[in-house]
């Protein structure tokens, strides 16, 4: 599921949850509605492109992170942190998934 959200600062986000309500991806933000809608087409021309577009990343603390960047390699969203790299790599299945299915 996809949330779109105008924040207090008059910027627009979108949020990815799983079917159990669990953030998959945040996203960045955005000055304009029509920008998120922009960006939201672009992550739509990623399907099927195996995850290419998908940056891994560890943090300082040593937990695991995925960014999702655009085909401009634009970093456009970043995942919560993950413990391990399996559970990274099972939140990237994820994120392609609901691009596959067309539910962002």
């Amino acid at each position: 599921m996809i949330k779109i959200d105008k924040k207090e600062d008059g910027f627009y986000q979108f949020i990815l949850k799983s079917d159990n309500g669990s953030v998959l991806l945040k996203s960045v933000s955005f000055s304009t509605e029509n920008e998120l809608d922009n960006t939201i087409k672009d992550i739509k021309a990623l399907k099927n492109t195996n995850g290419k577009f998908f940056e891994r990343r560890t943090n300082t603390d040593g937990k695991f992170l995925v960014e999702l960047k655009n085909s401009t390699g634009k970093i456009i969203g970043s995942s919560g942190l993950y413990s391990s790299e399996a559970g990274m790599e099972n939140g990237i299945l994820n994120i392609s998934n609901s691009i596959d299915l067309g539910i962002i």
